[in-house]
Order: C-alpha cells, then sequence, then structure tokens
C-alpha cells in the first residue's frame, strides 16, 4: 500500500467490507469516505480504531457514528456539489467533512460549546472552507442560511420537527433517525411543494437530539 495516504490499508477495508458489501454503491460518497481522514476526528487514544466499524467517543457523552451509517446518510441525502447542506449535531466534524468534501456549502449545528469550537479549528485545520460550525439548538436548524437542499440529524430525535420541514427546499431530502431513546429508525424525507414523502431507511441507535425539538436536557 502507498504511503502517501495515511492508513490506507484501514481505510480500504472500510470501504470494501463495511460499506460496499453492505450496499453503498454511491461512487462518489465512497470516494469521499475513503478520501476524509477519520483518524483526524477521532481523540489520539482511538486513532487506531478509526476505520473500524463502530462508534467511538469523542468526549462530552457524544460519538463520531460509524463510518457505515456516515455512508448511509450521506447516500441517503443525494447531496450534489452546490447544495446547501444543514448537519444538526455537529460532533467531532466529521459528516460535515463528508459533505463538504462532496462539495456541499455546510452549516453545522452544535450545541456543546467545547466540542463546536474543537470542530470549528479541527475542520479549518484540514481544509474544510465550506463549513460554517455554528453553536446552538440542532432541534431548530439555522433558519438564516435557509432553504437547504440537504438536512442531516445526526441525533436521535422523538419526532420529526416541523422546524427543520419548513428549512427544506423544493425537492429537498431531510435525513433523520426518529424513535425513543434506545431504539430509532433512519428516514429520508422529500419534500414537493407543502408534501412530504417519507422512506424508512435502517434500524440505529444515535445519541438523543436534545433542543427544543428534541428531548429535554437531563
Amino acid at each position: 500500500m502507498s504511503e502517501d495516504v495515511p492508513f490506507e490499508s484501514g481505510r480500504r477495508l472500510m470501504i470494501e467490507l463495511q460499506l460496499r458489501r453492505r450496499g453503498i454503491q454511491d461512487e462518489r460518497v465512497l470516494e469521499a469516505m475513503f478520501r476524509v481522514p477519520r483518524h483526524e476526528f477521532v481523540p489520539s487514544a482511538y486513532v487506531n480504531a478509526a476505520y473500524e466499524d463502530r462508534p467511538l467517543p469523542i468526549g462530552e457523552s457524544e460519538t463520531i457514528s460509524q463510518p457505515y451509517i456516515v455512508a448511509v446518510m450521506t447516500q441517503a441525502s443525494r447531496v450534489e456539489a452546490g447544495d446547501r447542506a444543514l448537519e444538526n449535531g455537529a460532533g467531532a466534524g466529521y459528516q460535515a467533512a463528508v459533505l463538504a468534501y462532496l462539495g456541499a456549502k455546510v452549516n453545522t449545528v452544535e450545541r456543546n460549546t467545547k466540542l463546536a469550537q474543537a470542530a470549528r479549528e479541527r475542520l479549518k485545520r484540514l481544509g474544510y472552507e465550506n463549513v460554517e460550525v455554528i453553536t446552538g439548538d440542532g432541534s431548530e436548524g439555522y433558519a438564516p442560511a435557509a432553504p437547504y437542499q440537504v438536512i442531516l440529524v445526526t441525533a436521535a430525535a422523538p419526532r420529526v420537527p416541523e422546524t427543520l420541514l419548513d428549512q427544506l427546499a423544493e425537492a429537498g431530502r431531510l435525513v433523520i433517525p426518529v424513535g425513543d431513546l434506545h431504539h430509532q429508525t433512519l428516514f429520508v424525507i422529500t419534500r414537493r411543494g407543502n408534501e412530504f414523502s417519507q422512506e424508512a431507511l435502517d434500524p440505529c441507535q444515535f445519541v438523543p437530539l436534545i433542543g427544543k425539538h428534541g428531548w429535554p436536557e437531563s
């Protein structure tokens, strides 16, 4: 393997075994997942596990999603270069980086001030200039930059927030896990005028979406 790409063998195994074999067929998404350095988005203690098929802790009781879930959400969003994208739950900034690699202009909202600042600095250091990290309540979306062609919610909601539906552009796609605190289903919701179609994807388990239109802070 070439030494030019750190963790290249781990990345290629991730692509082939975790993603392609499990139904991720969008070659643009597979390329983004290979190119975005997930090891840069995890704490140093977990660097050697960065390309394993599991979520990893990033501090502040939050996690970085497993690669498969990131790929599923990205593929379901059908993001295109030039799209305006909103992510609710920046965490370490990894999902935002994948969207940015694919050419989206990304606004990502994180309620935890510490994680938001760390993500902001990390994305800048890695050269993702088309991402803006906003500190705030992700369940409310980010109205100043709406409407969005793509909205991804990377935390579990008890229901689909109306405010996010309102911020979708015509033909926009909202990808969101909905359910209780222990089990959710990942949905993709598409806007057509004032109508919204809904497709269920995978069962999943995310940390809770805390905020006005999510779960109350305990």
